[in-house]
């Protein structure tokens, strides 16, 4: 009996912990995306843009992620398939940015862009640090952990995008980078929804 009560408390220990970090990451991500998506804008920048809308699904993916803590795994792994299909979502709005560019071409501003990506790495760096230890506990926070990890290629690889624009003077490089964070953004969706579907077939 005492047994159960330990893991009871245990787990109720574990979700309260999980429930703070979520917190936390969640609040980042919605004000990274107003940041991030006013410079996108602003720098008429695809990669940029591409990155804020990494945040704002994020955001939508650790309110999710928040509602289903105390949930059983068959609900949990539901989620995580939702989550997957929105990343798969934002890889799909970033290549149709893409296609619009290459219609419309235009030099983004660079400064902006190297200068809010790091601004954005250092705000996920701070959100990879916080689910860190939980990313091996349950698959709710195993797909929040794989979406923190896709933030920091997301920004780095803005960062490289802004140097090629700088050393280039042409748009090609915001426009690659964007295309290869589309390929992140796919595999990652599939591993999110195979992981889930896995986990709602084991449950079934």
């Amino acid at each position: 009996m005492s047994g159960c009560c330990e893991n009871g408390c245990e787990i109720t220990a574990r979700n309260e912990r999980q429930r703070t970090t979520l917190k936390w990451v969640l609040a980042i991500n919605a004000v990274m995306f107003l940041v991030i998506v006013a410079a996108a804008l602003y720098a008429d920048s695809t990669a940029l843009l591409s990155d804020s809308l990494d945040n704002l699904g994020d955001a939508i993916t650790y309110a999710l992620s928040l509602y289903a803590i105390a949930l059983g795994a068959r609900a949990k792994a539901k989620v995580a398939l939702f989550k997957g299909v929105l990343i798969l979502a934002a890889a799909l709005a970033i290549a149709g940015q893409i296609a619009w560019k290459l219609a419309h071409p235009a030099v983004p501003i660079f400064e902006a862009m190297g200068a809010f990506s790091l601004l954005g790495l250092a705000a996920n760096g701070i959100c990879f640090g916080l689910l860190w230890r939980h990313r091996h506990e349950d698959i709710n926070m195993s797909s929040v952990w794989e979406c923190s990890r896709n933030d920091i290629a997301s920004n780095i690889s803005v960062f490289v995008a802004a140097l090629g624009v700088w050393a280039t003077g042409a748009a090609w490089p915001d426009l690659l980078v964007a295309a290869a964070l589309v390929v992140v953004l796919l595999r990652s969706a599939l591993r999110v929804i195979s992981s889930a579907r896995r986990e709602l077939h084991a449950s079934s």
